[in-house]
């Protein structure tokens, strides 16, 4: 079965995928740049366990994130107000340091006719997050991929994050979280839209970044 999404399909021209034991290689000697000895037993299984773990962290590039909001539900009775899904867990990687992100993103849209299943949104979250990411593409990319597929009188998405990269090298400041937001539809032309959101979700507005 081919896992791949279209957007995620490397070009005509782009260089082969690396085998396994290419990747394991490189993880090899990576170990012996960083000044130790990937022969010895501590050692000897990692390059393994790192590619293992790679295809968890990037296992959104074989997954085609519109697929997942393709069947929907019209009977609704009218429902026409804000569908919120707060809190959903977000681990991604930095694509500047290959550290992680981790955090919480809440997503919502004003429905047009019909509806998804709520863990199709979680879904979409996790296919862009486990992607070498930055916080602001993350945001629009989950929020486009909404309002594209299910064309909802208005999409949010807003992202709490921490980055390691920023925590645990360069200015080592521990404790900070970084918001971004992107409002689509009635979210961004509506104030009351959105102020009815941020009360939802607890945000007050005040350092978000909007995409």
């Amino acid at each position: 079965m081919d896992l791949i999404a279209p957007a995620s399909r490397p070009s005509p021209n782009a260089p082969a995928r690396p085998t396994r034991a290419e990747a394991e290689a490189a993880i090899r000697t990576l170990l012996r740049w960083a000044g130790d000895d990937p022969a010895r037993e501590g050692l000897r299984d990692t390059p393994a366990r790192v590619a293992r773990a790679y295809e968890e962290f990037f296992s959104g590039y074989g997954i085609d994130p519109n697929a997942l909001l393709e069947r929907t539900f019209e009977e609704i009775d009218g429902y026409d107000e804000i569908v919120l899904l707060r809190d959903i867990r977000v681990e991604s990687t930095c694509e500047h340091h290959m550290a992680p992100i981790l955090g919480r993103a809440h997503v919502a849209y004003l429905p047009h006719r019909r509806v998804v299943g709520i863990s199709k949104l979680a879904r979409v979250v996790e296919a862009y997050a486990k992607r070498l990411q930055i916080q602001e593409k993350l945001t629009v990319q989950i929020a486009t991929t909404i309002q594209e597929v299910l064309a909802p009188r208005g999409v949010a998405v807003v992202i709490e994050a921490a980055h390691q990269c920023m925590t645990t090298r360069g200015v080592h400041k521990p404790g900070v979280t970084m918001v971004t937001s992107h409002m689509l539809g009635a979210f961004r032309s509506d104030p009351s839209t959105r102020r009815e959101l941020m009360a939802m979700i607890g945000i007050h507005g005040s350092g978000i970044r909007e995409g």
